[in-house]
C-alpha cells in the first residue's frame, strides 16, 4: 500500500479527512509531540524505532499520504516500514468507515455532524503509558490546563531531536517516570494524587505487569475492567484509553465533559443532556460509540 518513490514513501487514500485531522492535532499551542503546519498540509513528529529516535514528516494530501525523514538521506527499509505502521495506526487508516456513516445517515443527532466532518477518524495515541498519563493528566481539569500538565512533564523528563532549531519531543519512558518520586512532579504543579498514580502506571509498565500486547486480545468489558483496577483509573479514563490507544471502535467515555458540551451545542441547547439522556442516545451508536464521540469533539472547534 505504501510506495517507495525516491527519499520519499507515498500511500494512495480515499476517505481520509485530512484537513479535520491535522485541524484536531493543531488545537492546542502547548503541544510539543508533534507540529502541524497547516500551509503545506503536513505533521512532523519525533518517534522511537527501535533505540533510535527518528523525525517524520507527512503530508496529507487530498489524494495521497506523503511520509519523508527530514534528517535521514536514506532511511533503511526497516526504518521505513516501522515508520509507515505507525502512521497506518496512528491514523486508523485501516477503519471501514462505511458501516459508521451508514449507522449516522440514520441517527438524528449524528447525521449532520459526520457529514461536515466526513473522513475523520480516531488518531491514536499509540503508547499504552503515554495514553493512561495523559487520562490521569485530564481528569478534572480544563483540557488547556492539562496540556501545560503535559507539556512540563515532556519537556523536563522527556527526549528530544532538533531539526532546524526546532526541537522535536518524546513522551517520557514509563521507566524514566517510574523512578521519579512523587515531589518531583509535584514540583510540576501535579496534584499529589495524580503524581501518585502516574508512577503507580509507570511502574505496572515498567516491570511489565501490564501492556497493550495483554490488552488488546481482550473484549472491550474486559478491557474497562482491567484497566479500572488500576489506582487512578476510573471508567472515563479507562475507555479514553480503550478509544485512543486500543483502538476499539465501541469505547465510550460517557462521563466526557467535551462529549456532553458537543452534544448540547449540537442540539441547541441551554444545559447540558443527563448521563441518562446520553445513555439513551447513544444506545443508536452500538458499535461505534468511539467514533461518534470522536466526530462529536471536533464540534467543539468551530
Amino acid at each position: 500500500m505504501w510506495k517507495h518513490k525516491g527519499i520519499e514513501f507515498r500511500r494512495e487514500i480515499q476517505d481520509v479527512n485530512g484537513a479535520d485531522m491535522l485541524a484536531y492535532l493543531g488545537r492546542n499551542q502547548k503541544e510539543v509531540l508533534h507540529r502541524v503546519n497547516l500551509e503545506n498540509k503536513s505533521v512532523m513528529k519525533a518517534i522511537r524505532i527501535q533505540k533510535e529516535v527518528v523525525l517524520i514528516k507527512l503530508a496529507i494530501l487530498d489524494k495521497e499520504l506523503i511520509l519523508s525523514f527530514p534528517q535521514l538521506i536514506h532511511p533503511t527499509m526497516q526504518i521505513a516500514k516501522a515508520a509507515t505502521d505507525f502512521v497506518d495506526e496512528w491514523f486508523d487508516l485501516s477503519r471501514d468507515l462505511q458501516p459508521f456513516y451508514d449507522l449516522a445517515h440514520r441517527d438524528e443527532i449524528l447525521k449532520e455532524v459526520v457529514l461536515a466532518y466526513k473522513g475523520l477518524r480516531i488518531i491514536a495515541v499509540e503508547e499504552l503509558f503515554e495514553a493512561l498519563s495523559w487520562s490521569i493528566m485530564g481528569q478534572q481539569i480544563s483540557l488547556q490546563v492539562a496540556y501545560g500538565l503535559k507539556q512540563k512533564l515532556v519537556t523536563t523528563f522527556g527526549e528530544s531531536v532538533v531539526h532546524d532549531d526546532i526541537e522535536y519531543w518524546l513522551f517520557p519512558s514509563a521507566e524514566k517516570v517510574a523512578s521519579l518520586n512523587v515531589e518531583e512532579l509535584r514540583n510540576l504543579s501535579f496534584t499529589q494524587r495524580k503524581a501518585e498514580y502516574l508512577i503507580g502506571v509507570a511502574e505496572l509498565i515498567a516491570t511489565d505487569q501490564l501492556n497493550k500486547e495483554q490488552l488488546l486480545v481482550m473484549s472491550l468489558g474486559e478491557m474497562e475492567t482491567r484497566l479500572t483496577a488500576i489506582r487512578g483509573i476510573g471508567k472515563w479514563s479507562a475507555n479514553y484509553v480503550i478509544m485512543r490507544c486500543l483502538r476499539h471502535p465501541d469505547a465510550f467515555p460517557l462521563a466526557d465533559v467535551g462529549l456532553h458540551n458537543a452534544l448540547k451545542k449540537v442540539l441547541n441547547q441551554s444545559e447540558k443532556p443527563s448521563l441518562a439522556e446520553i445513555e439513551e442516545w447513544a444506545k443508536n451508536w452500538s458499535g461505534w460509540r468511539a467514533y461518534a464521540t470522536f466526530y462529536l469533539w471536533r464540534t467543539l472547534q468551530e
